[in-house]
């Protein structure tokens, strides 16, 4: 009897272990605020296709998720709103250097309530409090910053600017009416529900807003990560992007 219950026992184990799913390769994506929407649903859409792979992604200003993945926060991919951030990590040695790669564009714009009519930047000088995220982590708010330098007027509204932690802070202050308007990026702007772009920064005007992703050293070496890089940079993977108000160029 005893035999014939170990026997019993092991097939049952030998069942469960063939039922069982296998554990998913996880793939860990570090990327700035602004791509929360879009990244996320084209994540969903590659779990659909790929079941036994789980994506999780960090969402937040770049210099803080540059800081985390610098600090040894589990990160296979890298996706920043400037290449700053970029050219940091590549410098301290945790990117893979030929992965870095543009992955989308955007553009910079100004939302506000329509009865603020705001039409320039000159227009701004008319406003009390306007948000930007703090220059010193958030692209958006270095962007914006840079703008206001070469139009003359940082040190005009020097003590207006309200400084965000992330550029979706920017807009929730200018949504809950805490300011007058905030700069942020047009995918943002077109997920307002109570301002709306007043104007948006002309290209000369500023540097060109580009997010470059990448690879860590550690993520380029997992089969998984590395599909799901090649993924983003796929027609599927751009059509979501197009809908959320990102750009090829």
């Amino acid at each position: 009897m005893g035999n014939c219950l170990k026997r019993l026992i092991l097939g049952g184990l030998l069942l469960l272990m063939l039922a069982a799913p296998a554990l998913a390769g996880e793939i860990n994506v570090s990327a700035a605020a602004s791509l929360k929407e879009a990244l996320t649903e084209i994540a969903n859409i590659y779990m659909k296709r790929t079941s036994d792979v789980k994506v999780v992604c960090n969402f937040g200003a770049s210099g803080l998720l540059a800081q985390q993945v610098l600090n040894g926060a589990p990160t296979d991919i890298f996706i920043s709103a400037n290449l700053e951030w970029i050219e940091f990590l590549k410098a301290k040695g945790v990117l893979e250097p030929r992965s870095i790669r543009p992955f989308t564009f955007n553009a910079l714009v100004f939302v506000a309530e329509p009865s603020k009519k705001v039409g320039s930047l000159e227009d701004l000088l008319k406003l009390q409090k306007i948000a930007i995220g703090s220059p010193k982590s958030v692209p958006a708010g270095a962007y914006a910053m840079d703008v206001l330098k070469k139009a003359g007027l940082d040190q005009k509204l020097g003590k207006r600017l309200v400084l965000a932690k992330d550029v979706r802070e920017c807009l929730a202050y200018a949504e809950r009416g805490e300011v007058d308007g905030a700069f942020v990026y047009r995918s943002d702007a077109l997920q307002a529900q109570k301002v709306a772009i007043a104007f948006t920064v002309p290209r000369g005007n500023g540097p060109r807003i580009i997010y470059p992703g990448a690879m860590t050293e550690t993520g380029s070496k997992k089969q998984e990560a590395l599909a799901f890089y090649r993924f983003l940079q796929s027609g599927p993977a751009k059509a979501v992007l197009a809908k959320y108000g990102f750009s090829k160029n």
